[in-house]
C-alpha cells in the first residue's frame, strides 16, 4: 500500500486532480474548434465565445438559482455566436481569421460590459460526483471528486471520434472541409453544413467558458479566461484534428495549468508565478514543434485557410 501522505504521492494526486480540473474548459472549446476546422473554418473567436459563455452562465445561474440553466444559457449564447461566425464567413471575401478576431474582442467587450453587476454576487455551483467517500485519505477524496461536465465531455471526445469516421454526418463534413469542389459536385450544400459545424462548436465553447464561471475556479471576473480560448486553437493543431486526441491534449493541458498549485501542496512556494505561466510555454513549445517543415498543418483540412 503506497504511502498516500509522502510528498510525491501528494504531488501526483494533486497534478491528477488539478489536470481533470482544469482541462475541461480546453477539453470542451477544443472538441467545438475541431469540429469547426474539420469543414473548413478556422474560429479565432472561441476566446469571446468562451469567456461570454462564462459570464452568462453565471449570470442565469444567480438569477434563476439553477446552474445548469446557467449551463443552458452558456451553450446558447455560444450557438449564437458561432452562427454569427459561420454566416458571416459565408459572405464573399470574408476573411475567418480576421472576422474571427474581431469576434473575439467583441465577446468579451460586451461580458465585461454586462457582466459587471455579477462580479460580487455569488452564484450557485455545479454539483461535483463525489466518488471518493469511501476513502480516508483527502488527496483521493480530491482527486475522485469529479464535475459531471467533465464526464460529459469525456463521453463527447470518444462519440466525435467515433461519428468522423463511421457515420454518414462525419463524412460528408470531411468532405467539406478537405474538398470543398468534390462535396458541391455531389450536391451538398457548403455554406449550411459550415453555418452549422460552426455554430456547434461554439455551443461547445460556451459550456467550456460556463464551467470556467460555475466549477473551477467558479467566479465571475474579467480575468477569468485566461487566453484558454486562443490556447485551443493550438491544442486542436497538437491533437491533429482528431477528437480523441484532443481529450490527451486537454489533460496535457489541464496538468500544466495545475502544476503550480500541486507544487504549493508539497510546500513548493518559490517560483509559484512562474509554474503557473506553465500553459503557455506548452503552447509555446507545441507550436514550435508542429510548424516544422515536416510536420507543419499534417492532417490539416485541406479547405482550411492556415493551410493556403
Amino acid at each position: 500500500m503506497p504511502d498516500l501522505q509522502s510528498p510525491w504521492m501528494v504531488l501526483m494526486l494533486s497534478l491528477v486532480s488539478g489536470a481533470i480540473r482544469v482541462s475541461t474548459p480546453y477539453l470542451f472549446v477544443s472538441l467545438g474548434e475541431c469540429l469547426t476546422e474539420k469543414g473548413g473554418r478556422v474560429n479565432l473567436g472561441l476566446e469571446g465565445i468562451l469567456v461570454s459563455g462564462a459570464m452568462s452562465g453565471y449570470a442565469v445561474s444567480y438569477l434563476s438559482g439553477s446552474p445548469w440553466a446557467g449551463v443552458l444559457a452558456a451553450a446558447l449564447v455560444g450557438l449564437v455566436l458561432g452562427c454569427i461566425h459561420g454566416l458571416v464567413c459565408s459572405l464573399p471575401r470574408v476573411s475567418d481569421i480576421a472576422f474571427g478576431i474581431a469576434l473575439m474582442l467583441l465577446g468579451t467587450g460586451l461580458a465585461f460590459f454586462l457582466g459587471k453587476p455579477f462580479i460580487e454576487p455569488q452564484a450557485p455551483a455545479l454539483p461535483s460526483l463525489e466518488l471518493g467517500k469511501w476513502a480516508a485519505s483527502v488527496q483521493v477524496q480530491q482527486l475522485l471528486r469529479i464535475n459531471l461536465l467533465f464526464v460529459i465531455g469525456v463521453v463527447l471526445a470518444f462519440v466525435l471520434q467515433w461519428g468522423m469516421r463511421a457515420t454518414r454526418w462525419g463524412l460528408v463534413l470531411r468532405l467539406v472541409g478537405d474538398h470543398a469542389e468534390t462535396a458541391r459536385a455531389m450536391g451538398y450544400p457548403l455554406t449550411r453544413i459550415r453555418i452549422t459545424a460552426t455554430a456547434v462548436g461554439g455551443l461547445l465553447a460556451g459550456i467550456g467558458g460556463a464551467y470556467l464561471s460555475l466549477v473551477y475556479p467558479g467566479s465571475w471576473n474579467e480575468g477569468l479566461s485566461s487566453g484558454q480560448g486562443l490556447m485551443a486553437v493550438a491544442l486542436v493543431i497538437f491533437a491533429r484534428w482528431q477528437p480523441l486526441r484532443c481529450l490527451w491534449a486537454a489533460l496535457l493541458f489541464g496538468a500544466a495549468g495545475a502544476l503550480g498549485p500541486a507544487l504549493q501542496a508539497i510546500g513548493v512556494t518559490s517560483g509559484y508565478y512562474l509554474f503557473n505561466a506553465a500553459p503557455y510555454v506548452l503552447t509555446l513549445v507545441i507550436m514550435i514543434i508542429s510548424c516544422r517543415p515536416n510536420r507543419a498543418l499534417a492532417g490539416a483540412p485541406g479547405e482550411l485557410s492556415l493551410t493556403r
